[in-house]
């Protein structure tokens, strides 16, 4: 039986992450979610609604859906999903529901000496880390209730871009980069899933920091990759943007979740191995 206390919208939940959050959701709760490329599979389902952030005015949908919830999974023109959540805290705001937002460890990738955790003043270098950490900072001054920032290392599966890229680029006898100086966290999408499930379900709010407990060296880690998903023999590309080893992961220390909801890298491999 379906949760009838809340009504989920998903905001780009035709993308790897945001179908994956719906999957894992919409036996629970009310979920609906919006797509923009053409799919006349989801052109077909009630609960999906084409939706252009760059284009189109959300407020029609909220209108529909009056969610309870609303998630953040978009991606696309910076600038536009800046404005949008903006737009989107003062309907949160108005109408005293929740936004969970999905953002990256990026908003960190200023600070290179150690790993991050969710206390930590953000601070980027990239154009990516500076357009999430705007929305971060606009999000976080709702009221601390209604919004939880979740903060995302690189997200694995079967299916995901990276490993596909990865894939396509051995198969077309293109090189892999690799960073050989990188030192992250990562995770998979099954285990990301389960742990927003688990912020809905006990209605949990703040930052939380969702990589894997333990750290590993991006060369290592993709060369491992490689020899689950393939027999081929790579190109690999060994790209230093530093002499030194930098971190770029997301440690949880105040938000921590239950011991079975919490990863390891090997459990990323292990995944791709089914």
């Amino acid at each position: 039986m379906k949760d009838e206390k809340h009504r989920i919208l998903i905001l780009g939940a035709s993308g790897f992450i945001g179908n994956a959050i719906y999957k894992e959701l919409c036996s629970y709760f009310k979920t609906f979610g919006t797509y923009c490329t053409p799919n006349t599979q989801l052109e077909k389902n009630r609960h999906f609604f084409n939706y252009n952030f760059e284009e189109d005015d959300l407020y029609e949908i909220l209108e529909i859906v009056k969610p309870t919830i609303i998630i953040s999974s978009l991606r696309g023109d910076f600038s536009k999903q800046v404005l949008l959540h903006l737009h989107l805290s003062e309907y949160v705001r108005a109408n005293k529901i929740k936004i969970i937002y999905l953002s990256s460890a990026n908003v960190f990738d200023a600070y290179s000496k150690y790993p991050s955790y969710e206390d930590e003043k953000t601070l980027s270098n990239s154009i990516y880390g500076h357009f999430k950490i705007k929305i971060e900072n606009n999000l976080l001054r709702l009221p601390k209730k209604q919004v939880a920032v979740l903060r995302l290392p690189m997200v694995f599966g079967a299916k995901s871009p990276r490993v596909l890229e990865i894939l396509q680029n051995i198969n077309e006898n293109e090189p892999v980069e690799v960073f050989p100086n990188l030192i992250m966290n990562v995770t998979n999408i099954d285990k990301l899933s389960q742990q927003i499930h688990y912020i809905i379900n006990r209605n949990k709010h703040g930052i939380f920091h969702l990589g894997s407990s333990d750290l590993v060296h991006h060369d290592d880690f993709i060369n491992e990759i490689i020899q689950i998903i393939t027999q081929k023999k790579p190109i690999i590309k060994r790209v230093f943007t530093t002499n030194d080893e930098r971190y770029l992961a997301v440690l949880p220390k105040i938000n921590k979740l239950p011991k079975h909801l919490q990863i390891l890298s090997t459990n990323v491999l292990e995944d791709l191995k089914k």
